[in-house]
């Protein structure tokens, strides 16, 4: 067979066969048989065009048909089942819409997540607050914080020894040498070492100068140096209504502030344990919250000075262990303590105020006020022209009601002071100057 691509030809000399011309009147095999044109043989399919066919005259020129060379497709793959295109278009189908939800998903977290972060919320309702201030590092020198700043590296936990075990209270530095003020009662019965621990938390030994259990004060002396001292304020001139701040470790608890006004001043306090000495002054009295542990430590001013210094509490709890705080403390003023301090110092010993008069105990009478049982000859009450039998009811501008109210008001001055005195003699009432003096002890 020849080439498509080629033209073939035919001359008159070729074989004869299958595409031979056949003979005029030569039957065709397998042709059907039919009337036989002009030059053609009957019924034959293949000359039935005989008239316009070029094979009728064999003098004229032959024709073939080039057909265009194909290229074969790539066979086609066997379609697969229906089940497997099912469970494969099933799988691509559910891994798509993961991948869809997991970026839709994102993509919200992200814009709530940045909403969050700018607005604090989803809505677009006003922005709370006035900004975001720079951190407020310092604070002024007589706001609260400012006199605790002052105050605190001068202020020490005291803890003693006893038979009854460790005896934890307060104290403050009151010279740069060493030497600190805290509660006779802190101290009192120690049987061992004296350790001080300063606000930074350093610690040191301490050794008791003396005391006056009556006054409940004591003096200690740090075995330490170049320490910061207090600096006293005039508890004469306190008010009430002063603000104060109480600074110790009640309950143990170190470096404890605690903020109040001064509740009454020249408040006569007589208190003490059963088989101890009973302590007298005129409190400042203050709803600064103290506990116990808090004895001994300073009551400050608003400028950081000391006029007290912290002692009793009032509670409702008959047990003086389980007492607690019910916004009822009482400082010693601290004039009357330095005062007695400064004489531990000097002398070793405590000089206590007397009026050189002897109470007569069991009287009450309607009005409140003593009256005076003996008066030593000589003495500051006998100096005065006072006698006994007279009842006195004020000293110094201070309410007299019970017998520990005279003993502590007249306690709260130096020997040598004046003051000013109401008595009544006969029913009549009678004003005297004094001019205390130092007992004989």
């Amino acid at each position: 067979m020849s080439d498509p691509g080629t033209r073939r030809q035919t001359t008159a000399a070729e074989p004869s066969g299958s595409w031979a011309r056949p003979e005029p009147g030569t039957a065709v095999p397998g042709a059907q048989q039919g009337p036989v044109g002009p030059t053609g043989a009957a019924g034959s399919p293949w000359w039935s065009d005989a008239l316009a066919d070029p094979w009728r005259d064999p003098a004229a020129p032959a024709a073939v048909v080039v057909t265009p060379q194909t290229v074969d497709a790539p066979p086609l793959e066997p379609p697969e089942p229906r089940e497997s295109r099912g469970l494969r278009g099933g799988l691509g189908l559910v891994v798509l819409v993961s991948v869809i939800t997991a970026l839709i998903a994102g993509a919200l977290g992200g814009t709530l997540g940045f909403v969050f972060a700018s607005r604090g919320g989803i809505g677009r309702g006003p922005e709370l607050g006035g900004g975001n201030p720079a951190p407020l590092t310092q604070r002024a020198p007589d706001s609260l914080a400012g006199v605790v700043k002052k105050v605190l590296p001068s202020v020490i936990t005291v803890k003693t020894q006893s038979a009854g075990g460790t005896s934890i209270g307060s104290g403050f530095i009151v010279s740069n040498t060493g030497y600190a003020i805290t509660n006779d009662h802190v101290v009192a019965g120690s049987s061992g070492p004296t350790m001080v621990t300063f606000s930074d938390g350093n610690t040191a030994s301490a050794k008791i100068v003396g005391s006056d259990p009556e006054s409940d004060v004591a003096v200690l002396k740090i075995d330490a140096a170049n320490l910061t001292p207090v600096q006293f304020g005039d508890s004469d001139s306190a008010q009430v209504g002063d603000p104060v701040l109480a600074i110790g470790s009640p309950l143990a608890l170190a470096n404890t502030v605690t903020y109040g006004i001064v509740s009454a001043v020249d408040r006569p306090i007589a208190a003490g344990e059963v088989g101890g000495p009973t302590r007298y002054y005129a409190a400042i009295q203050t709803d600064a919250a103290i506990n116990h542990g808090n004895s001994g430590g300073p009551l400050v001013d608003a400028a950081g000075r000391v006029i007290g210094i912290n002692a009793v509490i009032k509670s409702l709890a008959s047990d003086q262990e389980q007492a607690g705080n019910v916004g009822l403390a009482f400082a010693i003023p601290i004039n009357q303590a330095k005062r007695l301090a400064q004489d531990i110092v000097d002398t070793g010993k405590a000089r206590r105020t007397v009026i050189g008069a002897e109470i007569e105990a069991s009287y009450r009478g309607p009005n409140g006020g003593v009256r005076l049982q003996n008066v030593t000859a000589g003495g500051p009450a006998a100096n005065a022209g006072l006698r006994p039998g007279d009842v006195l009811t004020r000293i110094g501008g201070g309410q007299i009601e019970e017998p520990g109210d005279l003993i502590a008001l007249v306690r709260k001055y130096a020997p040598g002071a004046g003051v000013s005195v109401e008595y009544t003699r006969d029913g009549a009432k009678h004003n005297a100057q004094v001019v205390l003096a130092a007992d004989g002890k």
